[in-house]
């Protein structure tokens, strides 16, 4: 039997915060979750990779298949003081305090709230699913990657897909997320001959050959953006050569960098460019590149519009489609479905005294509601 208990997400969002799941752990939290999705009749299936814990749970076998994603998995709380425990899930003055609050166990229990009310409602209409990981916030090895894998051996996967990561800047409903940039690092070693800096016609200087090579990468934009992109971005992070001496030019030098990259690139095209580049400056030298995600976007089309027509009724605001930010877990979706990211206002994320007012909270709960009334109803006769 369904019950009413869930229908608000505050107390469910308050027992999720209470759990100190700073990634890996995990600290109750699926347990929290999976006792509320079973209160609603989910079928719910615990999948742990590693140490992580993760959950997919769903009900319903029809079309369309609505699938919510998110994480459980903080960071850590920080040495400063914080107003109210970080895990005490406190509220104060109509505000909810705890870490997650934000970023994103608000999101999650608000997302229960609005399934818990559609089940209500209009019982059968579709599948609704979540996928949620405990492993978001860390090295992102053993969560969503990998129960994405699962999902598609189980023929799970679904007709489109919301990640609850904080999108909006200023109001709740003024953004959404299409897609994301990629991000690349590299490190770059450049291989000299040591030697004494009176004499440097009998040493082969790395630093030289890495400012030039370094200076060639920065002279210019990586490109002038894309339709839907901003312009990617190349950022030196770092410079090491280790020399304490003052008189000898060292064997080796490092250069490290970062590449937020647009739908103009691929991880292996900037790496291809990488080298080449470093190549005309340096004989010997080694490339070290790591590619967290590739950029993606979700082409605007029917369903996109359906989700931004739900959010502007139901929040009254017109939300504008955007890249920008970081990585998300969107990256791994986007392999196997569409997928956007909608979620509370991110002020927050990530800092002390991470908060969300209780009517904002409630609020995106109404708006996800609506999303899933609108995309359910649109259920094949």
């Amino acid at each position: 039997m369904l019950s009413d208990s869930l229908l608000d997400p505050l107390a469910l969002a308050q027992d999720l915060i209470r759990c100190a799941s700073v990634t890996p752990a995990d600290a109750g939290a699926m347990d929290v979750l999976t006792a509320a999705l079973d209160q609603l009749g989910f079928t719910v299936t615990r999948l742990r990779f590693g140490d992580i814990e993760n959950i997919f749970a769903r009900i319903g076998t029809g079309a369309p298949h609505f699938c919510f994603a998110g994480h459980t998995d903080v960071v850590p709380v920080g040495d400063a003081n914080w107003s109210a425990p970080p895990f005490s899930g406190e509220i104060r003055n109509n505000v909810l305090y705890g870490r997650g609050a934000c970023d994103m166990k608000g999101a999650i229990a608000a997302f229960v709230a609005a399934a818990a009310r559609q089940l209500k409602a209009s019982p059968g209409q579709g599948s609704i699913s979540l996928l949620i990981t405990g492993d978001e916030e860390g090295p992102a090895t053993d969560g969503t990657v990998k129960v994405l894998d699962w999902m598609a051996a189980q023929n799970q996967i679904p007709d489109f897909c919301l990640v609850g990561e904080p999108t909006c800047p200023v109001r709740l409903g003024d953004t959404i997320k299409i897609g994301r940039r990629g991000s690349l690092n590299a490190r770059i070693t450049i291989h000299g001959t040591q030697g004494h800096v009176a004499y440097p016609h009998r040493a082969d200087n790395p630093v030289h050959r890495l400012v030039r090579a370094v200076t060639a990468l920065t002279a210019a934009p990586v490109d002038a953006g894309s339709e839907w992109f901003e312009p990617s971005s190349l950022q030196l992070t770092s410079i090491d050569v280790g020399n304490p001496a003052t008189n000898v030019i060292p064997a080796s030098a490092q250069g490290s960098l970062n590449i937020r990259f647009n739908d103009r690139h691929t991880g292996a095209s900037l790496t291809a460019w990488l080298r080449a580049t470093v190549a005309q400056h340096a004989e010997h030298f080694d490339l070290d590149v790591s590619i967290s995600g590739e950029s993606f976007l979700t082409e605007p089309g029917p369903v996109v519009t359906m989700l931004k027509n739900a959010i502007a009724r139901a929040s009254g605001i017109e939300p504008k489609l955007d890249t920008g930010g970081g990585t998300s877990d969107a990256r791994f979706i986007a392999r196997f479905c569409p997928v956007a990211e909608f979620g509370l206002i991110g002020a927050t994320m990530h800092q002390i005294d991470e908060r969300v007012p209780v009517d904002e909270l409630r609020a995106l709960a109404g708006i996800y509601e609506a999303i899933l009334a609108d995309i359910l109803a649109d259920t094949p006769a």
